[in-house]
């Protein structure tokens, strides 16, 4: 009964997807991908697919007008008469008839200029008129690679999800999203609910394909594209980036006069466009885009070109033009791979007078719909909007097929003992197992990669021993860990241990459990690494890097208790030792130059450091995201921020139980940080960070507030805003009140795309400034001005600033160099 009860549910939902069909191409036999396919008098319908291939869903017999729309191609209207389903029309599209006949040249001004500046103008009644909508949005993306190599620097490529053929070339990633969204543009407010969501080969289905990530609008003075705030050809200030050319006109399907511009980029690495936009006359409406950019315009140098192509339809109930399909083509390879790809989106079923209540929109941006992600076959053929082309359809059956045999214990069971077999080398370089199928593994470092040097161990190793195991697919899982470090010079082994359990990917709970003997720096942050701490002193005789030795044990516990707002709480006893120097190793010697001690007090005396001394700290903080937005991911959720205001972090630590009183410390601290975008002139960063003793007392020194130096010409992170260019380590660190303040402009091409020559280089200007602030100092000051994104072609990775530094009137001036990888 229960088979034929399922059975008569698949031919009900077959019988009930009655549709027309087609191909569509142009007057050579072409096809054309992407066309607009809808209903006269409405903005509901579908697009053709790759090959050109379309699916019109339309559910009664009767007399119909299907229209076929697609940029640089005459529009068609076509009468037909359906009496039984399905129906097939094929349609073969004319190229639009560009003519600059029926234009009259003003000398004066270049008429695709007036064209523009009026299209600015009523940008905002334009857009007006599309002030809140709600809309279905459909998208497919697929990457395609041609002759993919089997090795790259030494590690095996695989054969990436298995679409690739004898030649390895074929589909690397297909899949597909459905979703309905929702805007408002005044309190602009957005959000998508995913209804469906494929991906070829995979169980989870979560795709690249959100409609937020793709919304590229023109109407803007910029949007972002690839991370880069792409210049709108109509913005505001477009006439500093672009010149205009009319190319032509047209008259539209309802004889609107259609222009044709196109885009001629004043400075070649700008932020910008090159291409046609198509206007509206009288209507001065978007009509399409066809644009390109390069990879370097974007800042993703591995991206060769990138194409998008935008098709707008008049909805005559609002009198104005909406956006239905996008196409977004890229070519992209480094490394000997080289790929393209097409994220195409369709946007339908637009309501322009929905009822928005105070509810309709929250924090939450992106959310799924139940069981999104694990739709069945029968469930896509009878919702996909654009039928799926040949190629396509192999690459789900064949994936969907590879992914049953990849799932079960005899595939992943033989993959391990492939992956796992262990070579005597591995001793050196390190060894994992792995259990896929019961989703464990265990793993021990590499000695060679944990060699580092200091002048208290000497040449120094750890080996770690570490244990992994996933409980669910929705994040719960533990870890648990020991490791042994070892100094030649000291001859001493100090061993550590771990435990750490999280419960789930949403709120994520994290309780962790350590404990053991380690050496760690005064300043808990690390502001100098072990591995430049290693060369400074091997090669150069500077010990920057101060440690003692701690015997502990910690308990932390964290987790997000409501959006926004995240609880950390620690407590830890220590027992506090000081260390000597027992070694003055350094392969280059000089006679002028010598190490220091490991006081950070007294560099030269060799002889005293602190009272050894037991210490209880307990930490309590709460990171604040001020109107934080998230995604709601059927096994996670992801918090976005929220750029129009700055995140807060307040914290409280309290030391005691040293069994003198004058030992223990209170102190609160704050810090704020925001990253503002700012258009075409780059981004602007701040963070600012404060804290206060409460009572102002000779403490062990590794509890004084300690900030992030630097006397290395490496610039001591990638996070810039986190410490001092200049400043000498442990040279300001208080036990009394301090503020800091770290600014940093990074102007992107808004000004060195401007000077001719430099602009060549496509370097991005860097300006910067610093401040610190301490109980009875004088503040101390840097200011910087520097080049990033230094390279040639797909590699920059390089910085360099020019800093000065300025306290109690002594100036310094040094040049840094920044390493981004």
């Amino acid at each position: 009964m229960k088979k034929i009860t399922t059975f008569i549910f698949l031919l009900s939902s077959i019988i009930s997807f009655s549709q027309m069909k087609g191909k569509i191409t142009d007057t050579k036999g072409k096809s054309l991908p992407f066309v607009s396919v809808y209903l006269e008098n409405s903005i509901t319908g579908t697009t053709s697919n790759n090959n050109g291939d379309y699916n019109l869903n339309i559910e009664k017999t009767g007399n119909y007008t299907i229209v076929f729309q697609f940029l640089g191609y005459k529009t068609a209207k076509k009468n037909v008469t359906i009496n039984k389903f399905p129906f097939t029309l094929n349609v073969s599209l004319q190229e639009e008839q560009v003519s600059l006949d029926e234009v009259q040249i003003n000398s004066k001004e270049n008429p695709a200029n007036a064209i523009i500046r009026n299209t600015i103008a009523n940008k905002n009644k334009n857009t007006n008129k599309l002030g809140k909508y709600t809309s279905d949005f459909y998208s497919r993306g697929m990457f395609k690679i041609k002759n993919a190599p089997k090795k790259i620097l030494g590690q095996e490529v695989g054969d990436l999800g298995g679409g690739l053929d004898s030649t390895r070339s074929g589909i690397m990633y297909l899949s597909e999203t459905i979703s309905k969204i929702t805007y408002q543009k005044k309190t602009k407010k957005f959000k998508e609910h995913i209804v469906a969501s494929k991906v070829s080969g995979q169980d989870n289905g979560i795709s690249f394909n959100q409609a937020d990530e793709v919304n590229f609008d023109f109407y803007e003075n910029s949007f972002d594209l690839a991370g880069k705030q792409m210049v709108s050809p109509i913005a505001d200030g477009a006439f500093g980036y672009y010149k205009y050319k009319l190319t032509g006109v047209f008259y539209n399907k309802n004889g609107k006069l259609v222009n044709k511009i196109e885009l001629l980029p004043k400075r070649k690495n700008d932020p910008v466009f090159n291409g046609f936009i198509y206007i509206v006359e009288d209507d001065w409406s978007i009509y399409g885009a066809d644009v390109n950019v390069s990879g370097s315009q974007v800042g993703v140098p591995m991206v060769k070109s990138l194409h998008i192509k935008q098709n707008y339809n008049y909805v005559p109930a609002i009198k104005a033009w909406t956006l239905v399909t996008q196409t977004i083509d890229f070519n992209a390879g480094m490394f000997g791979i080289n790929f393209n790809g097409r994220f195409s989106a369709a946007y339908s079923n637009y309501n322009f007078t929905p009822n928005f209540t105070e509810n309709t929109f929250t924090n939450e941006v992106l959310s799924f719909a139940k069981n999104a992600t694990k739709k069945d076959t029968t469930y896509w053929n009878t919702i996909r909007p654009v039928a799926l082309t040949d190629e396509e359809v192999s690459d789900y059956k064949l994936k969907d097929s590879i992914k049953v045999i990849r799932k079960s214990k005899k595939y992943l069971d033989s993959i391990d003992r492939k992956r796992n077999k262990f070579k005597p080398l591995n001793i050196l370089t390190g060894y994992s197992y792995d259990n896929s199928y019961k989703k464990w593994s265990v793993n021990f470092s590499s000695p060679i990669e944990n060699l580092n040097f200091n002048t208290v161990q000497g040449w120094n190793s750890s080996l770690s021993l570490n244990f992994n195991k996933r409980l669910n697919k929705t994040g719960k899982g533990f870890s648990t860990g020991v490791a042994v470090n070892y100094g030649l010079s000291d001859k001493k082994a100090r061993p550590t241990g771990y435990f750490s359990y999280k419960w789930n990917n949403t709120s994520r709970p994290i309780l962790n459990i350590s404990g053991g003997i380690t050496t760690s720096q005064f300043d808990a942050k690390n502001p100098i690494s072990k591995f430049w701490n290693t060369i400074s002193s091997t090669m150069f005789e500077r010990n920057y890097m101060k440690i003692y030795e701690k015997s502990f044990a910690k308990v932390s516990f964290s987790q997000e208790v409501i959006n926004g707002l995240r609880l950390y709480s620690s407590i830890e006893f220590a027992d506090r030792k000081p260390l000597f120097n027992t070694t003055d190793y350094v392969m280059f010697p000089k006679k002028d130059i010598a190490y220091t001690s490991n006081n950070p007090i007294q560099p030269s005396n060799f002889n005293s450091s602190f009272t050894p001394h037991q210490m209880w700290s307990f930490n309590l903080g709460a990171s604040i995201q001020f109107g934080q937005k998230y995604w709601s991911y059927p096994n996670r959720k992801i918090n976005i921020g929220n750029k129009k205001y700055p995140s807060l972090y307040i914290g409280y630590k309290k030391n005691f139980g040293s069994g003198n009183s004058n030992w223990n410390s209170d102190v609160i601290y704050s810090q704020l940080y925001q990253n503002i975008g700012l258009g075409n002139w780059g981004r602007f960063k701040y963070k600012i960070k404060g804290g206060l003793f409460l009572d102002k007392k000779d403490i062990p020194f590794m509890d004084y507030a300690h900030f992030n130096g630097n006397r290395l010409l490496i610039a001591p992170n990638s996070n810039y805003l986190n410490g001092f260019l200049a400043l000498p380590y442990y040279q300001l660190s208080t036990n009394d009140k301090y503020g800091e303040l770290h600014a940093e402009q990074n102007f992107k091409g808004a000004l060195l795309s401007k000077v001719p020559l430099l602009n060549q280089l496509n370097f991005h200007l860097v300006a910067g400034a610093k401040g610190l602030f301490t109980g009875g100092n004088k503040p101390y000051s840097e200011f910087s001005l520097g080049l990033d994104n230094i390279g040639f072609g797909k590699w920059r990775f390089l910085r360099v600033d020019f800093v000065r530094s300025n306290f109690n009137g002594q100036k310094q001036n040094r040049v840094l160099f920044g390493i981004k990888l």
